[in-house]
């Protein structure tokens, strides 16, 4: 894909799990982002995310939840270990080695916001939003694209 600009991505994580701020303290502040298991997600990794795009991360399921931090992809998708651990709360009994069903990238830590710019926050822009996925009733997906236009007005209300 010759000629490709940089794409532009949302990506949830509960921050009891996983935050902004343990991205940050990982070593290389490089981090497998494993446990995605929708196939629209895995879709979105695996065939269209590139080394270089960027990232918003999203901490969701919380108190506050919202936009806390930038972070760019750091690899092409690959397999997730996750899904052969037996154990792991991430396995897949259906997955195999020679066929899995489950990918993820490394993601590196770009910055943390100035503030949290929250779910609430962001529905009061709806108007300036328009096609936004995240606002969209029912949207659960982990992982959404997001168009340039959205990226640079979500960044001018840092």
């Amino acid at each position: 894909m010759s000629g490709r600009g940089t794409s532009f991505w949302l990506m949830k994580s509960e921050p009891d799990s996983f935050s902004i701020d343990d991205l940050q303290r990982r070593p290389a502040q490089t981090e497998a982002w494993d446990g995605v298991r929708n196939y629209q997600a895995r879709n979105f990794m695996r065939q269209q995310m590139r080394v270089g795009d960027q990232a918003f991360f999203y901490h969701s399921n919380c108190e506050q939840p919202g936009i806390a931090g930038l972070m760019r992809i750091a690899s092409e998708a690959y397999p997730d270990p996750t899904q052969f651990e037996r154990g792991h709360h991430h396995y897949d009994p259906a997955a195999r080695p020679e066929e899995p069903r489950w990918f993820l990238v490394d993601v590196r830590f770009e910055r943390k916001l100035s503030r949290v710019i929250t779910l609430t926050e962001l529905r009061e822009h709806a108007g300036r939003l328009p096609g936004f996925r995240l606002l969209a009733p029912g949207n659960r997906l982990s992982i959404l694209p997001v168009s340039p236009a959205h990226w640079r007005y979500i960044l001018k209300l840092e």
